[in-house]
């Protein structure tokens, strides 16, 4: 499937997206890419994210790729169910564990928890890293293998955001480009 025949929805995490990032520098870069802005960054509501990514998968005027980072890939999950019928597939990187305890020291996981297990209801790939310090490795595998998505290896490249060094992220660019191929 080419890019132009789709709506990408980028979906960040938890905080401010960084300048630079890789997934601001995706909405810069490909002409059918918008990262989908929440209202609040640091004390999330599961409903509240959720009724805007919703709003704007309804609002898509193609089919959609979802590419969620952090939480994103975490609510992505929570709205499979809801999102299916205008979603073509998900690409999801970093996700974080919501269910560890003090993750983040100003947020708790609030409503995000416990952290969905059922599969996915489209295709989906995961790319996770080895020293993540917001999603044990082992953990992100567990993500996968219960959302059935085909799982990537970063090697160690930290939570693959800016602080890690990941603005271009080059790897990723080639490996979306990959995923979707695959959805044909």
């Amino acid at each position: 499937m080419k890019i132009s025949e789709t709506d990408i929805l980028l979906v960040p995490g938890y905080g401010k997206t960084l300048p630079g990032h890789w997934l601001l520098r995706w909405q810069d870069k490909m002409a059918t890419a918008k990262v989908v802005k929440q209202a609040e960054l640091h004390t999330p509501s599961k409903k509240e994210w959720l009724d805007t990514l919703v709003g704007e998968v309804e609002a898509a005027t193609k089919p959609v790729v979802l590419v969620g980072h952090s939480l994103g890939c975490i609510l992505i999950a929570h709205g499979a169910h809801v999102l299916k019928d205008k979603i073509k597939g998900a690409y999801l990187v970093a996700p974080s564990d919501w269910d560890r305890k003090g993750l983040v020291a100003e947020f708790d996981g609030g409503d995000f928890k416990p952290i969905p297990h059922d599969p996915l209801p489209f295709p989906a790939h995961m790319v996770a890293s080895r020293n993540d310090p917001y999603c044990d490795y082992e953990r992100a595998e567990a993500f996968s293998k219960s959302w059935g998505t085909t799982f990537q290896d970063a090697g160690e490249a930290g939570h693959i955001n800016a602080e890690s060094g990941h603005g271009p992220w080059p790897e990723g660019v080639m490996s979306f480009a990959h995923f979707m191929k695959r959805l044909g």
